[in-house]
This record gives C-alpha cells, sequence and structure tokens, in this order.
C-alpha cells in the first residue's frame, strides 16, 4: 500500500495575494525589510501594526506604509515599482546612495524578492532570462541578495510552459549565490541551503505530486 506525506495546508494553490499574506506572516517583529517589485509589494498590505516592521525602499524611504489608494495617493510618495505608497509616523527619506549603503552595510533582516529561477543551494536569477532581445533590470537587486540576512522568494512554481523555476542548478544569469532561504510558491514553500531542498507545507497539492513537478530531489519537514 503506498503512503503519502502529509504537508498539505490548503486545499488548492494561493492566489497573490493570499501568497503575499503568508509571508507577511512569516516576518519576524522588528524586522527593517525590503520589498521587492513585483509580486513581494504586496507584502506591505499585510503586515501588522503589532509587528513592528520597518520597510525600507531602495529609492530612499524608510518607514513605507501599505499601497496608497484614494485621497492617499501622493504622485511623490511610491516604492522602488513606482507604485504610491503611504508612510508610516517617523517615515524618513534620504539619498539614493544612503539607501544603497543600508542594502549593501548588512542593515536589512530581510528582502523579499521575485525571482526567474531557484536553484538547489540558494543561487538566485531574477534581471535577465539572457534571451536575445531580453531588457535586463538588475535594479538594486545585487545589493539586496548580498546585503540582507534572509532572503525571500516569492514567486509561481512553474513558468507559462509548466516548466519548474525551482532547479538543480541555475541556467539563467546568477544575481546572488546561495542567499535564498526559503521559496514560497502558489503551490508549496521550499527551505533552501546547502543540505538541500525542504518542502515545508504544499497548498491544493501533495508533496508526492510537487516532486513530480521539479526536478530535484525534495525533502518533507517533519511535522
Amino acid at each position: 500500500m503506498s503512503t503519502q506525506t502529509s504537508i498539505q495546508t490548503s486545499e488548492k494553490p494561493l492566489g497573490r495575494d493570499e501568497l503575499a499574506q503568508l509571508v507577511a506572516r512569516d516576518i519576524a517583529p522588528g524586522s527593517f525589510v525590503n520589498l521587492g517589485i513585483g509580486q513581494p509589494t504586496l507584502v506591505s498590505n499585510y503586515l501588522t501594526e503589532e509587528q513592528n516592521i520597518t520597510l525600507h525602499t531602495e529609492n530612499g524611504m524608510l518607514g513605507m506604509g501599505p499601497e496608497a489608494e484614494g485621497d492617499e495617493i501622493d504622485e511623490d510618495l511610491i516604492n522602488a515599482g513606482k507604485i504610491p505608497v503611504t508612510e508610516l509616523p517617523g517615515a524618513a527619506y534620504f539619498h539614493h546612495a544612503d539607501s544603497f549603503a543600508i542594502m549593501r552595510g548588512g542593515h536589512l533582516d530581510i528582502c523579499v524578492l521575485g525571482a526567474f529561477q531557484v536553484s538547489a543551494n540558494g543561487d538566485l536569477a531574477n534581471w535577465h532570462t539572457g534571451a536575445p532581445g531580453a531588457i535586463p533590470a538588475v535594479g538594486g537587486a545585487m545589493d539586496l541578495a548580498t546585503g540582507a540576512k534572509d532572503v525571500f522568494v516569492m514567486m509561481t512554481l512553474l513558468t507559462r510552459e509548466g516548466v519548474s523555476k525551482l532547479v538543480e542548478q541555475c541556467t539563467y544569469p546568477v544575481t546572488g549565490v546561495g542567499c535564498v532561504t526559503r521559496v514560497y510558491t502558489d503551490k508549496a514553500v521550499f527551505l533552501t541551503g546547502p543540505d538541500g531542498v525542504t518542502v515545508r507545507e504544499t497548498f491544493g497539492c501533495t508533496f508526492e505530486e510537487i516532486q513530480e513537478l521539479v526536478p530535484l530531489p525534495l525533502k518533507a519537514k517533519a511535522e
């Protein structure tokens, strides 16, 4: 009789907002955090006052709040992805160079980034696919990947063609080596590192089904 590993915590894959809510919940109280462009910006909408999280944006702000809506919108107050945001009490503004000094100086506890690929040992590829004519977009990704104490990645597990973005080795240009510690996807959360990849939980599928999708050995986190 076959057995299945039970670490499924949702009956269906997570949507973007559900995934952002999960990431927000996993950020330790009192952390200094940078949210990358794309999916990661949604995390700001689900951080609680009790967590006391300080958000940093590379264009020169500490103390960023959730996305701005309606009358809150100030076109001069944006994050690195040009999305209008709010400011929290005590927010500070500073030069772009000072912002990068925060990133490079190890002052951020966590950064949350998107990715094209993440390797088994935590290599990150998120600035260029290497395809002819593709527009590279490195921004501050390399500084964040090497400067933050922890790097969380948010991405869909599969490409539009159904290929896993979690791979044995990155085939796209690498942003940072061995920097990613967690990968949050619509189908599962993965813990990466020198000992390989562990599946923390799955959404709408079993561990065995995840193993069929991902072309590298996976371990299930002990309950």
